[in-house]
């Protein structure tokens, strides 16, 4: 949506402070922060995400490389037993976060 209107409210230092910590947190821009929250969207934070995104980039990582050595015929077959579990305690983790709401 495009941003064309200039929208001003006076509010304490404080409040402006709170905000700003928030959007940050959020990794959102003032202004996105303070929309989402004005029209009562949800904005969910989960602290723990570059610990379950490293886990998950890893998981890719190692399914490429039998990937590429599927390809080239150095191996036929793989049996993905671990990534399977690895991706489910990924995804029970994630969930657990999200309904703590961290």
């Amino acid at each position: 949506m495009n941003k064309d209107t200039v929208f001003s409210i006076r509010i304490s230092s404080e409040n402006l402070d709170e905000i700003r910590r928030r959007a940050k947190q959020a990794r959102m821009s003032q202004s996105d922060y303070v929309v989402r929250c004005c029209l009562g969207k949800p904005v969910v934070v989960i602290e723990a995400l570059k610990e379950f995104l490293d886990g998950l980039r890893a998981i890719g990582h190692n399914l490429n490389q039998l990937t590429k050595l599927a390809n080239i015929g150095n191996i036929s077959i793989v049996y993905l037993d671990e990534f399977e579990r690895a991706l489910a305690q990924l995804g029970e983790a994630v969930s657990e976060a999200v309904a703590r709401g961290k």
